[in-house]
């Protein structure tokens, strides 16, 4: 059986054989919705890279103490993606932020496209981002990584390009683009980020700003697809392109 993750906060070291308490919410949803008992397997984490493993020593009301069995820091990889994902109408956006975490995305940020249907403004910008934060939190813990990823602040329409600058590659991903992804070098380590477009497609004023910042433009084959899968299938493209899931 697979532990299930918790994140917590560590205001000192933690050493083996300590018995640390896992408190609020989280806490909660362990005691409440997993249903936790004395005696399981668990992890903790700072979603920053500290892996705690343990075990339920015992349960008090909403209160957790965890015997600790191991402890590892485990370093930031050395191959960082970032998803710029398109806001979309329903929750196609979510699906597909929710996914490229699982994969393993270190970032996400939302971005307005020209013809992105959903809006966030006013105060549902900041709902926005705090729902898009709960949700790659979540999907994490899931897949258990001890480094969770940041959602940053929307960016709008041909700002996108303004990004570019920030990584060691921009990729587009634009289905009348004549370059596939599988012919895209990438490099063996450093910062990668993919831009998704809303159901609608990118603008041509968008496209032009990412072309003459230095991003390029691909894309995934034949099929069209949806924003909530094009993200996903680029990533998988990526892991499989640069060696992570196995020699190329």
């Amino acid at each position: 059986m697979v532990e299930p993750m918790f994140t917590r906060v560590f205001e000192s070291p933690v050493e083996v054989g300590a018995v640390i308490d896992l408190t609020g919410p989280e806490a909660k949803h362990a005691v409440s919705v997993r249903r936790m008992r004395t005696g399981e397997a668990i992890q903790l984490t700072n979603k920053t890279g500290l892996r705690v493993r343990g075990s339920v020593e015992s349960i008090i009301g909403n209160t957790l103490h965890v015997r600790v069995e191991s402890v590892e820091q485990e370093q930031i990889p050395q191959f960082q993606l970032t998803l710029v994902q398109a806001l979309a109408k329903g929750d196609r956006d979510e699906l597909a932020i929710q996914a490229a975490t699982e994969l393993g995305v270190m970032a996400v940020i939302p971005w307005e496209a020209d013809r992105s249907v959903s809006r966030w403004i006013g105060i549902k910008e900041a709902k926005g981002v705090e729902r898009w934060q709960s949700i790659v939190t979540e999907a994490a813990k899931q897949s258990l990584s001890v480094w969770h990823p940041k959602v940053d602040a929307p960016i709008k329409s041909v700002q996108v390009a303004q990004l570019v600058d920030a990584y060691d590659a921009v990729l587009v991903l634009d289905p009348t683009a004549e370059k596939g992804i599988g012919s895209t070098n990438l490099p063996s380590s450093g910062t990668v980020a993919f831009v998704v477009g809303p159901e609608g497609g990118i603008s041509d004023l968008e496209l032009e700003a990412l072309e003459k910042a230095g991003a390029v433009r691909v894309n995934l084959g034949t099929p069209i697809l949806r924003t909530s899968t094009a993200g996903v299938a680029a990533i998988s493209a990526i892991l499989a392109l640069t060696g992570r899931w196995g020699s190329k």
